[in-house]
């Protein structure tokens, strides 16, 4: 509710997100300026996610994912892209807290990236 006094906010239900059964959605896709964004908490086991993830969402541009709080920025299949922000907050065993961006310019994605907090 915070973050959505500055602009708009999209949400998937995580595992640990008991209190928001019901409000939030398992998995979520949108059009942001002509580019296709799918969003999952968990994208499962890393060895077959590409593909797993197609099959999931196969108009998807951009595919944001979490769970693992493991940053990845990586080509999916087809062009599709994977990305995992990390998380600013619960940084588990990862060395910082992290976030991610992605521009968007004229309907094509121009760039992306991770950012330490």
């Amino acid at each position: 509710d915070e973050l959505s006094r500055f602009a708009p906010v999209h949400a998937v239900l995580g595992n640990n997100d008991i209190e928001l059964a019901g409000v939030l959605p398992h998995a979520l896709e949108l059009d942001l300026d002509g580019v296709k964004v799918a969003m999952v908490h968990d994208s499962g086991a890393s060895a077959s996610r590409a593909r797993r993830l197609r099959r999931m969402f196969p108009d998807a541009d951009v595919v944001v994912f979490g769970h693992s709080h493991i940053p990845l920025l990586e080509p999916g299949l087809d062009d599709q892209l994977l990305l995992n922000p990390g998380s600013p907050t619960e940084r588990r065993r990862q060395p910082v807290h992290t976030l991610a961006t992605f521009d968007i310019d004229d309907g094509e994605m121009v760039g992306a990236a991770i950012h330490e907090v």
